[in-house]
């Protein structure tokens, strides 16, 4: 009368997209590592940056990811230190993706429209700050 009820993924199938998630994260930043964006003509340049002169939000993050990949937190907070607190959110967040999907519950994030807002505000402020004399050291 009633189809039946489908089976619980097995425990491989829950963990297999955060982990390719973090697979292709791992990929790209071993990619960044051994290309080393420091270096002119490796990567493109940030359009707004080669456009009007200013620093966008981004710009940096790939040297802070090379930096992070090899262990010099200093210098990659010197890049793009938003990037390097992105790098930390992500983990964070993966560490429970990983742990709620092994238990079998989804991850679900529910942030406030206010959260997104604030977040918005940051890139913004941010981004005003690097390109002013101030906010020097923000500055790659």
């Amino acid at each position: 009368m009633f189809p039946a009820a489908p089976a619980p993924a097995s425990r491989f199938r829950r963990l297999a997209t955060p982990t390719g998630v973090m697979a292709a994260v791992v990929g790209a930043f071993g990619y960044v590592a051994t290309v080393d964006p420091h270096e002119p003509g490796h990567y493109p340049v940030c359009p707004l940056l080669r456009l009007t002169g200013l620093l966008c939000p981004g710009c940096g993050g790939l040297r802070s990811a090379y930096d992070v990949a090899h262990g010099d937190l200093a210098a990659a907070l010197g890049s793009n230190a938003l990037a390097v607190v992105g790098y930390a959110v992500f983990a964070a967040v993966w560490v429970l993706w990983m742990i709620r999907a092994g238990r079998g519950a989804p991850l679900r994030i529910g942030l406030a429209p206010a959260y997104w807002w604030a977040a918005g505000a940051v890139l913004v402020v941010f981004s005003v700050v690097r390109n002013l004399p101030v906010g020097a050291a923000l500055a790659p």
